[in-house]
């Protein structure tokens, strides 16, 4: 189950959140929905990049049965820019980054696999309807 924590107006379809959720784990994890100030103090903290960023996972450190995953952090102003400039809905763009802090919880790196993190996220925007242009700009 996603427990959410909305820091910003925008309306969080979740839904289609858990839905995606549901086909990936049975643990439960935290969706944080923030903005731009808040995930670059986040990513300067824990990864010494002072700067904005639009997903950060989080994931729990050991994996104890009945623990959550972890938590993932998105950036509204970057949906709402990612959005706009590759012209799909804000709710597209926030189920794209979604599915990216989700795979990462459960072990996916795209920084040092070859290539499943990318085929994983393909699958699932191909599984779930969502725009090709999501597939192509993570190619």
């Amino acid at each position: 189950m996603i427990e959410l924590e909305n820091n910003t107006s925008f309306e969080v379809n979740l839904e289609i959140l858990q839905t995606i959720a549901d086909d990936l784990t049975s643990k439960d994890f935290e969706l944080i929905i923030t903005n731009n100030d808040e995930i670059q103090e986040l990513n300067k903290e824990h990864r010494n990049i002072d700067k904005a960023t639009d997903v950060l996972s989080f994931p729990m450190e050991f994996d104890f049965p009945n623990m959550p995953l972890g938590s993932i952090v998105i950036s509204i102003d970057f949906v709402e820019e990612k959005a706009k400039e590759f012209n799909h809905s804000q709710e597209n763009e926030l189920t794209l980054l979604f599915i990216h802090g989700l795979l990462h919880l459960l072990g996916y790196d795209h920084e040092v696999d070859n290539g499943e993190h990318r085929n994983k996220e393909e699958e699932l925007i191909k599984k779930y309807n969502l725009p090709d242009s999501l597939i192509i700009r993570n190619s």
